[in-house]
């Protein structure tokens, strides 16, 4: 190793990403790489629970990380989108868009009688279950606190219902469906 190459190494250098230095459409990959990781990681904690001490274990244990993480969640993206205190439906359409998995999974929104209505219609979590030859998630239970807690966080005006959501499924064409209005 010559001295200018021995020099160069011992010199310390920032480990921080250097994202200004991506094409644009290279960040946007990255987002759904980042998003898929975040899942991946998601499911891993979940299923190594569930195999470990069963079913209610791991849906007690995910129950209690939606219900702080969807708090945290939905406050930075409210923040990020600069929402007022009580956006209504039109933020929490907003803002459920910028969900960290929003762009990985497809979902569609329907404004009916005033209310929002939120379709998951391809879920990655079910996917991957359904890939791997497991019993689909049941969800519901901690989709109303997910959902609720992020509604509630965006605008503390609006509930949530859940409409369809494994195990208690009444409309096959998805994988969940939620409805969500403001009480004044």
């Amino acid at each position: 190793m010559d001295q200018l190459t021995a020099k160069a190494d011992s010199e310390e250098r920032s480990a921080a990403c250097p994202l200004d230095k991506f094409s644009k459409e290279d960040l946007i990959r990255l987002i759904g790489d980042y998003s898929k990781t975040w899942l991946a990681l998601d499911g891993v904690w979940f299923q190594s629970v569930e195999q470990a001490d069963g079913m209610e274990a791991a849906m007690f244990h995910d129950a209690r990380a939606w219900e702080r993480f969807t708090v945290i969640e939905a406050k930075r993206i409210k923040s990020f989108l600069g929402l007022e205190e009580r956006p209504g439906l039109d933020g929490l359409e907003r803002a459920l868009s910028l969900r960290f998995y929003a762009n990985i999974n497809e979902a569609t929104f329907k404004r009916e009688d005033g209310k929002l209505i939120y379709t998951m219609k391809k879920c990655r979590v079910q996917s991957a279950r359904e890939r791997k030859g497991m019993p689909y998630h049941p969800c519901k239970p901690v989709g109303e606190i997910e959902y609720s807690g992020f509604a509630k966080t965006i605008d503390d005006r609006i509930t949530c219902r859940c409409l369809s959501c494994y195990p208690d499924v009444t409309d096959s064409s998805c994988c969940c469906k939620w409805e969500f209005s403001v009480v004044l």
